[in-house]
């Protein structure tokens, strides 16, 4: 064991921080990060939307999710070329390089022209949660154009031109090169790139998408934040799937048929079945710590509890500490993979709803959050069950820490 979390303090940790620091995966990463806002005006108006349920006279505002939500593709595409200059160092095209990005993703989606051939005609889903990944590409192609031109450092000496006329002349080339490029692949070649990358990522979806493909997530994520590592940096991978598997269960309950996808922000997050208390479902280890008898963990237990009954668990990963903690580490991936198993098991058999609105709520206490996303009263017996669950894995592991614990505060007071 001693040598297993050696190399994976010195050996595994850093490597993967160095992966996900790289300039075009940390700029995906952070895209994600930043179009949480978006995503969560479209939530408020499901949240009011509960309440129009029961109050019928109450305006009806789900257009503003059709300007939110179901435009993800189009605003990710901005977000991930502007990112990706400030990763690379070149916050001056940050501005340019997205709106380049928007007009390559326009080009990307294939519009059509009417019969007068003056009039482009787009299909409107092709701009929502599916397209993310068309509008990431779009982002990186952009991206890489504008980082190639800016090693030729056109221009960047001249003292005769005013520097917003540098800035002009800087910009029109990576411009006209990206949406040359995105031009001639679509309209020349005839190449439809939304089509051609959503089937290369389906292999990808479909496995994401299966209870496989849900445990490896769940225990990937948690796996690595024991070491450290924030579960956010796995936004460049699930939050696109996450998205067109959510869009598709919202098609499927306005079509009148039942929800499909149960791989979703949704499950996996926002009604903290899964992630009760933060990843590995630490809202039991925090429950545990405040009545041990330990006065360190009891102290760090109370301090915690607030933050992890609204599903924040930096500080008791690191204060505790889990990370790095191969006592507490192992039961943590164990909740990994029977959290997400026994919730699938649970929404596949219909004993609760699989989500199928955009609430993405994950700081709202279950078992508030459970029945607020599944619109299912039955969140709550669920909760407990596996508030219970999470209990019994956690305490043998959690009894043989506080010993040790125990015996270190023993052996201090003693020397004392």
């Amino acid at each position: 064991m001693k040598k297993f979390m050696t190399w994976l303090s010195d050996v595994l940790a850093p490597a993967t921080s160095k992966v996900f620091s790289l300039p075009y995966i940390a700029a995906v990463s952070s895209a994600m990060q930043k179009i949480l806002p978006f995503i969560l005006a479209g939530s408020v108006i499901y949240i009011y939307d509960v309440f129009k349920a029961f109050i019928p006279v109450l305006p009806n505002f789900d257009i503003i999710i059709d300007y939110t939500f179901r435009f993800l593709g189009f605003i990710v595409a901005f977000v991930t070329a502007s990112q990706l200059m400030d990763k690379l160092k070149l916050q001056k095209y940050s501005i340019n390089a997205g709106l380049t990005s928007l007009l390559v993703f326009m080009v990307f989606i294939f519009p059509t022209y009417d019969e007068t051939k003056t009039m482009i005609q787009f299909t409107y889903a092709r701009f929502g949660p599916a397209a993310m990944m068309v509008g990431i590409c779009a982002g990186l192609m952009v991206g890489f154009i504008y980082h190639m031109y800016s090693k030729l450092h056109f221009l960047e000496n001249s003292d005769t031109l005013p520097d917003f006329v540098l800035e002009w002349f800087n910009n029109v080339l990576p411009i006209l090169v990206s949406i040359a490029i995105a031009v001639l692949v679509v309209f020349k070649a005839n190449v439809d790139i939304y089509d051609v990358i959503l089937n290369l990522f389906m292999p990808i979806q479909n496995f994401l998408l299966s209870l496989p493909g849900m445990l490896t997530l769940s225990f990937v994520q948690v796996f690595f934040f024991s070491l450290g590592i924030s579960p956010w940096v796995w936004g460049a991978i699930r939050n696109p799937v996450f998205a067109a598997a959510l869009a598709a269960n919202i098609a499927a309950v306005a079509a009148g048929n039942r929800p499909e996808f149960i791989v979703t922000y949704e499950t996996m997050f926002a009604i903290g079945l899964i992630t009760m208390g933060g990843q590995g479902a630490p809202l039991p280890l925090n429950v545990l710590m405040c009545t041990s008898k330990s006065k360190r963990i009891k102290a760090m237990g109370r301090v915690c509890l607030a933050p992890s009954f609204f599903n924040i668990s930096e500080p008791l990963m690191y204060g505790t500490p889990v990370v790095f903690n191969p006592m507490l580490m192992i039961p943590m991936w164990i909740n990994a993979l029977v959290g997400p198993l026994l919730v699938w098991i649970i929404m596949s058999t219909g004993l609760l709803n699989i989500p199928a609105m955009s609430l993405q709520i994950s700081q709202i206490p279950a078992p508030i959050s459970t029945v607020m996303v599944t619109q299912d009263l039955r969140g709550v017996l669920w909760f407990v069950v596996l508030f219970i669950v999470y209990l019994v894995i956690w305490y043998p592991f959690f009894k043989v820490y506080e010993k040790s614990e125990i015996d270190k505060e023993t052996a201090a007071a003693a020397e004392e």
